[in-house]
């Protein structure tokens, strides 16, 4: 009796549609084939066949990169929207900052002249 490997959650399963490969997959590596064949082809002359070859390669490998990778479900420019958005476009951590309005009568009162790193603690967050 032949023995199929049947995942545990079907939603992560994805229909393929030829060439055993996805919708998704199939657009991005016919999107860089239109674009990398034509370029060796224009290019072979000008810059020999090995320089035409790594020119077509280096064209052709974001859309492999985009077909292929996928991290936790989600594919590769919607990884990089996060990051992009995580990173620059979000404010960062912030610390935890109170002024102590005792310090007077404690006679710990902090100047204006002495450096930020005196003032204030830092945050040891990220």
């Amino acid at each position: 009796m032949p023995y199929v490997n049947v995942p545990n959650d079907l939603s992560r399963v994805k229909t393929k549609l030829a060439f055993n490969l996805t919708k998704r997959q199939l657009i991005c590596f016919g999107g860089g084939g239109l674009v990398g064949v034509p370029v060796y082809l224009l290019t072979r002359g000008a810059v020999g066949g090995t320089g035409a070859m790594f020119l077509m390669l280096g064209i052709m490998l974001p859309a492999f990169l985009m077909a292929m990778y996928e991290k936790d479900g989600l594919p590769f420019e919607k990884v990089v929207r996060n990051i992009i958005r995580a990173r620059f476009l979000r404010p960062g951590p912030r610390p935890y900052r109170t002024q102590n309005i005792y310090a007077t009568f404690a006679g710990k009162e902090v100047s204006a002249s002495e450096p930020k790193s005196q003032k204030r603690r830092k945050c040891k967050g990220r």
